[in-house]
């Protein structure tokens, strides 16, 4: 498959600079697989089409402000864009920085100092800070930054955007990126979701930039996706696998949601266990789902993954009919756009 055939133009004008106020009043196209239909709706009114049958599936991880400005100590800027934390101070990282080199020093503000330990797969580096722990953190919350995707030219100060890129239900610190999906949900309309007798269940995947990496192989099949980290409890996993067995829909919020459940139940568990794993899943289309019956989604970038991983669950000609559709309605895409359920 080419990835040519995932490409599509987009007027600039959609790329949606802010979310909505309020976040739940963004629009929603609702999109019946068995019947082939399109209904706009606003995303207050999604309490509608759920059941006490249903289980919406949440990634519970939380933005940290990954990005740090600073310099060289041999003079000139730097930029340290922390992707994963490898244990005892050590970060996997992307440089902003000219010819990085291992044994490099770079200094932030607060005494925080790092120095390039490794070259690592995929363009990035494997920094040891001299600050861990707590503190470290705490540093970290005061002088690093939210690293929006490049398409959001935000000039919010950055308190304001460590909130506005954050889901409600945010609570396990480790994404560089938000699941973006989760942006529409307020509490209220969590409470009006779950008066319905929904069932809500977390699941945690911390989302790294490769997320919304453009594929870049000719052939799709060749394209190696970024791994990330998965964790889901074992009391969630045996609740998952009893509400599959009793017929219930399965409804992942996000596509990070899909990912992980799509790998922790790509084969049939004969106990309920604790996942604690890298999952590197590529879906397009071909794949069979196994777990995910049905999903909430924004409007993804022209040859992403994530694109093919939509086009997976309701086919390719469907997304891009949904999507010009979209575009000539105005639907505003990509992180703090509109949403999709597809059902």
């Amino acid at each position: 498959m080419k990835l040519s055939e995932f490409d599509y133009n987009l007027p600039k004008e959609l790329i949606a600079q802010e979310p909505c106020k309020p976040r739940d009043h963004s629009r929603l196209l609702v999109y019946d697989r068995k019947q082939d239909k399109m209904t706009h709706e606003k995303f207050f009114n999604l309490p509608k089409y759920l059941t006490k049958n249903d289980v919406l599936v949440f990634n519970n991880t939380k933005v940290f402000p990954a990005r740090l400005l600073g310099q060289k100590e041999t003079g000139g800027k730097a930029e340290a864009l922390l992707l994963e934390e490898k244990g005892d101070g050590k970060w996997e990282a992307l440089l902003g920085t000219k010819r990085p080199k291992i044994g490099l020093k770079l200094v932030f503000k607060l005494g925080l100092e790092a120095e390039v330990m490794e070259d690592l797969p995929d363009k990035s580096w494997l920094i040891q800070f001299n600050i861990r722990g707590p503190k470290f953190y705490t540093i970290l919350d005061k002088i690093g930054q939210v690293p929006l995707p490049p398409y959001i030219e935000s000039k919010e100060t950055q308190s304001k955007l460590k909130t506005k890129y954050q889901t409600v239900f945010a609570k396990e610190t480790g994404s560089a990126a938000a699941p973006t999906a989760g942006l529409h949900f307020t509490n209220r309309l969590l409470k009006k979701i779950k008066e319905r007798g929904v069932q809500f269940e977390y699941v945690t995947l911390h989302v790294g930039l490769g997320t919304f990496e453009p594929v870049n192989t000719e052939n799709i099949e060749d394209f190696k996706i970024h791994h990330e980290l998965v964790n889901v409890d074992k009391q969630t996993v045996k609740r998952l696998l009893k509400a599959k067995k009793d017929g219930k829909r399965i409804i992942a919020v996000g596509t990070t949601s899909v990912r992980t459940l799509e790998a922790v139940f790509q084969e049939k568990l004969a106990e309920p266990a604790q996942v604690s794993k890298y999952v590197n899943i590529f879906i397009y289309p071909g794949y069979k789902y196994k777990f995910v019956d049905a999903m909430i989604t924004n409007f993804h970038l022209p040859k992403s993954s994530l694109l093919m991983l939509v086009s997976a669950l309701i086919g390719k000609e469907e997304v891009f009919k949904i999507y010009k559709k979209a575009i000539s309605l105005k639907y505003k895409f990509f992180s703090f756009g509109d949403g999709m359920f597809l059902k």
